[in-house]
């Protein structure tokens, strides 16, 4: 292989396909005003495409709405769902005194593996 030399062109460096006979889709431009920093995004969506309300800052990354005419539209957060924590599903399936009985187990179980020199101190579980 040594003395055959491979022959190829660059990557990306020029296409190998022709424009001929390509039609481009109609395209629309929407603007986005974020609610932060207040900056406008332009986006570019196919004419027919349905065209979302909220879009994401490229400089903040807080939400920007969408402009329409002088104002921007409204998007009602009302159905959208809040992130449960690992706490918010340990009281799904348990009680405080359940968690502190449980706590106080595993203690003891901490506290006999130590020896009796060493002393765990325990505060009252919160919500």
């Amino acid at each position: 292989m040594a003395d055959r030399s491979l022959r190829g062109i660059r990557l990306g460096a020029q296409s190998l396909q022709s424009e001929e006979g390509v039609v481009f889709h109609e395209r629309a431009q929407h603007i986005y005003q974020c609610t932060s920093c207040g900056r406008d995004t332009t986006m570019t969506f196919a004419a027919d495409a349905e065209i979302p309300e909220a879009w994401e800052c490229r400089t903040c990354g807080a939400e920007a709405l969408l402009r329409i005419g002088e104002g921007t539209a409204t998007v009602d957060h009302s159905e959208d769902k809040v992130a449960r924590t690992h706490w918010d599903m340990l009281l799904e399936r348990r009680s405080i005194p359940e968690l502190e009985e449980l706590l106080e187990e595993r203690l003891a179980y901490v506290r006999a593996r130590r020896g009796a020199g060493e002393d765990v101190t325990v505060g009252k579980l919160s919500a």
